[in-house]
């Protein structure tokens, strides 16, 4: 642990600040402390088999109230280990499709929490085979396998490495969209609003990229156009909206400034 940054040690709660602070000299918070000791523990259950399910599960719905997560997951022993374990897990069960609901929602958790972590991360998943492994099990896959491998696609291009590679040449690109644009019209069949979510969330994201966004001005499904799947998103407000900005976008052919884009969601919602 000698790794971790000043102020950050297991012999200290969690997320508290350095002896220093006039909060740690002053009056003590212990439902604060308990909290964050309680964060801590979790991080060192990773490493454990036998309580990793319940610690993923903790941290990745908790993720987003405990302070100092992502430089505590990087530097703990092990921890980053195990959480790319839980993914490479899961690959021979991709392709024939065998994944388990219970072995979905762990390398979701999994992916959760490496989306707080470190881009090196990343960089290390893309010298693997996953992209060639998601897509083959996108387009052949079982729905649960299909929404983990596109989830897979979409934390990996939400990621600015993730999503320079994909987009680096034409052939990457173009073998992403053709299988988003095959999974698009199987759902106009037999649909699953999940899936469409990342599906959409993968586009969107590609719509970041200027060459991108330009390609997929002739690449990008009608029926994500014509009001194919509003009855399916009628209750997913949020999937709508990032329908109606990737479409705004693609119209554009080129992406819409972050600081512009709420402005003009509101505006596009009526609101």
């Amino acid at each position: 642990m000698a790794n971790l940054p000043q102020g950050l040690s297991l012999n200290t709660p969690f997320g508290s600040p350095p002896p220093s602070s006039p909060i740690a000299a002053g009056t003590p918070q212990p439902g604060k402390e308990r909290k964050m000791a309680s964060a801590e523990q979790l991080v060192l259950d990773l490493c454990d088999p036998e309580l990793r399910e319940n610690a993923l599960l903790d941290l990745s719905k908790k993720r987003e109230i405990f302070q100092d997560l992502a430089p505590l997951l990087w530097h703990s022993f092990g921890t980053i280990a195990a959480l790319l374990q839980e993914i490479v897990s899961i690959y021979p069960a991709l392709s024939p499709p065998t994944l388990t609901p219970v072995a979905s929602n762990r390398v979701c958790n999994a992916l959760a929490l490496l989306q707080v972590d470190d881009t090196e991360v990343i960089s290390f998943l893309l010298q693997t085979e996953i992209i060639p492994l998601c897509l083959r099990t996108m387009e052949m896959g079982s729905e649960l396998s299909k929404t983990v491998a596109t989830f897979i696609v979409q934390k990996i291009l939400l990621d600015d490495i993730g999503l320079r590679y994909i987009c680096a040449t034409a052939e990457r690109f173009y073998a992403v969209g053709s299988v988003l644009a095959t999974m698009v019209a199987t759902l106009a069949e037999q649909p699953s609003t999940r899936l469409l979510k990342h599906i959409i969330r993968c586009y969107l994201r590609l719509s970041d990229n200027q060459r991108a966004c330009e390609a997929l001005q002739n690449c990008l499904p009608d029926m994500l156009k014509d009001g194919t799947f509003n009855n399916c998103l009628r209750d997913d407000p949020a999937t709508r909206r990032w329908l109606q900005q990737l479409l705004h976008n693609v119209a554009m052919g080129s992406p819409v400034p972050v600081g512009m884009q709420t402005a003009r969601l509101d505006h596009m919602m009526g609101n």
